[in-house]
């Protein structure tokens, strides 16, 4: 019996080191190319990665690469990246933080 306490307090405790989304952006001329993962360092591919103006209209609708990365060109205007990975808070990055 204290064995399997021991199997059902391991299986509890894991839930709470559950990793979250992490995406870094920066400018190449006029592309900017964003890498998307999670904070357990697993990779992000194949992930939503959406480029939305504030009034949330979506401009980009993008899916990360292999390399867990988006590459487009800027938009015009002000904007923001979302990363969301379909759990835990999106990540979101301000145009006049790249």
């Amino acid at each position: 019996m204290p064995l399997l306490l021991g199997y059902c307090a391991l299986f509890a405790s894991t839930g709470a080191n559950a990793h979250y989304p992490l995406m870094t952006c920066s400018t190449q001329d006029t592309a900017v190319s964003c890498e998307a993962g999670f904070s357990d360092g697993s990779p992000a591919t194949n992930k939503k990665v959406q480029v939305l103006d504030y009034n949330d209209q979506v401009l980009l609708q993008l899916k990360t690469d292999q390399r867990s990365q988006v590459i487009f060109q800027r938009p015009s205007g002000e904007f923001y990246i979302r990363f969301d990975a379909g759990h835990e808070t999106p990540v979101e990055i301000d145009y006049d933080e790249l």
